[in-house]
């Protein structure tokens, strides 16, 4: 058993380190990535305080923020994908395809309807409104795919969320054509998966659900291997599957509504980043959770850095690169899905 154990700790570590390294060389590219070109010691010099008022303004006032918020996003749609997984037994579950983006993306559309403003003090609620329109969304998909008899059923939830999103998105189009010209643009962009949130207050809107909720999950690791067994496998190790079950849904729900509130309704990293993950260190939960999380920062940071980067003087909302990439890769999952 020891040998068994301590090679896949190994690989665990291996992987994590190069995917760390991998993460810091994608978010000082990003850093570098724009109009004006800063050198890694200007970099380096200007984060350590040295820096002149002008890097200072374009590394911590333009830059520095919206990487940060593309980090936590990754973390947090990696971490939900793999939460979903893993209490619906199936490979295919993604936040987007179960409906809680298009939940989140009502709430969002319901914010700009009645404030409008989307900068200031003011956006701090917009991570309230679409958790809210997510637990919406989750809600009903739990009450639909509720059984008296065997509880919350995990295929039907599948299949009731990818109805639920259909509704969802619709009432949401319907609104958002009723919107004036500027908050329908913001609205539209946000839908693509345009990572808008650039600000310091967007930053500290995003980071508390995800550096609470992230590691509540890591502790729940376990409990996600006994779903992956079965209802009545996992109640037999003592896992309270129904109630653990809603709890871990809740935290998908927060973790991925918290992340498109300010990434936009960006689809597919909740998909491939725990595939991944499991193909790099195999199926345990405890295993590759931080691998999936990992994978979804890279993903992301890089996403936003070529989509605002590569088409100048035009940009590309993230959500659009990533569906490029996610896209042919769910195709490939379907053929080899059984």
């Amino acid at each position: 058993m020891k040998q068994s154990v301590m090679p896949a700790k190994h690989n665990v570590f291996v992987v994590s380190l190069v995917l760390l390294v991998i993460s810091v060389a994608a978010v000082f590219f990003s850093l570098n990535a724009g109009t004006i070109k800063l050198s890694a010691l200007t970099m380096l010099q200007t984060l350590l305080g040295y820096g002149s008022p002008e890097d200072s303004m374009v590394l911590f006032q333009y830059r520095l923020p919206r990487i940060l918020i593309t980090m936590l996003a990754g973390i947090g749609l990696g971490v939900s994908g793999a939460i979903l997984q893993g209490v619906t037994r199936n490979l295919l579950a993604d936040p987007g395809i179960l409906g809680l983006h298009a939940g989140a993306s009502f709430g969002l559309i319901i914010f700009v309807t009645f404030f409008g403003a989307m900068e200031g003090p003011i956006s701090l609620l917009i991570p309230l409104f679409t958790f809210a329109g997510g637990v919406l969304a989750a809600v009903l998909i739990v009450w639909l795919a509720y059984d008296r008899h065997r509880g919350v059923v995990p295929i039907r939830l599948i299949l009731i969320g990818i109805a639920v999103a259909a509704g969802f998105s619709a009432v949401s189009l319907f609104l958002s054509l009723r919107l004036e010209d500027t908050t329908y643009t913001f609205a539209s962009r946000w839908l693509l998966g345009n990572v808008w949130g650039r600000d310091w207050s967007n930053v500290w809107a995003l980071a508390p659900w995800i550096l609470l909720i992230v590691p509540y999950v890591f502790f729940q690791a376990r409990t996600l291997n006994a779903f992956t067994l079965g209802d009545e496998v996992a109640a037999g190790l003592g896992t309270s599957v129904q109630p653990k079950r809603l709890l871990l849904l809740a935290a998908a729900v927060a973790l991925s509504s918290a992340s498109v509130a300010m990434a936009g309704g960006i689809g597919f990293i909740g998909l491939v980043a725990p595939h991944l993950a499991r193909r790099l260190v195999g199926p345990m939960h405890e295993h590759f959770l931080l691998v999936a999380a990992l994978i979804g920062l890279v993903i992301l940071v890089m996403a936003d850095t070529i989509g605002r980067t590569w088409f100048l003087p035009s940009s590309i909302p993230a959500g659009v690169i990533v569906a490029a990439v996610g896209a042919p890769y769910f195709l490939y999952l379907l053929t080899k899905t059984k």
